[in-house]
């Protein structure tokens, strides 16, 4: 099984965080591999893998970073492939720092942007965009999405029966 999404980081410090998008292919029987190059101290790695992901199998990277944030940005620079950044929360500016500099990108090197540290949805949007050529991924999002409705609609019933003396309904 070869995989179709390429998950990088930065740091394994990043790791935490970009376990949800592991978690989320998974669950959705989606081949990836995970690695961690720097943009900084490992550069011609980075430009390394970049440049030979598509030929690796890969259809979507989503590449987190925080800080400087220069990761996704020199990873769309060396790939034709959609590259999906996730701005990581660091110590100094809550992660605002890493979401400019990943939104930032100029014209021609597009990054899609997820929210700070949202790396899952990072996955679910990777999934979406296979999805548009895996009829197999198409209904397995479906399914998750009817999924998120049905878990509104019974913590709504569930709130229904919490009882207060002043609540109405």
């Amino acid at each position: 099984m070869n995989p179709i999404v390429s998950i990088i980081m930065g740091s394994t410090s990043d790791l935490p965080v970009m376990e949800k998008a592991m978690k989320f292919l998974d669950d959705m029987q989606v081949p990836f591999e995970v690695n961690a190059l720097s943009a900084h101290r490992t550069p011609d790695a980075v430009e390394e893998f970049a440049k030979s992901a598509k030929d690796r199998g890969i259809r979507v990277i989503i590449a987190g970073a925080g800080m400087a944030a220069a990761l996704p940005g020199v990873i769309a620079a060396s790939t034709s492939l959609p590259v999906i950044g996730v701005p990581i929360k660091g110590s100094v500016l809550d992660g605002v720092d890493a979401l400019y500099s990943i939104l930032q990108m100029p014209p021609g090197i597009p990054v899609a942007t997820v929210a700070i540290n949202g790396s899952m949805n990072a996955a679910i949007l990777a999934c979406q965009m296979i999805s548009l050529a895996d009829a197999d991924l198409a209904q397995k999002m479906e399914d998750y999405k009817a999924g998120l409705g049905k878990k509104i609609e019974k913590a709504n019933r569930e709130l229904a029966e919490v009882k207060y003396k002043f609540k109405t309904n």
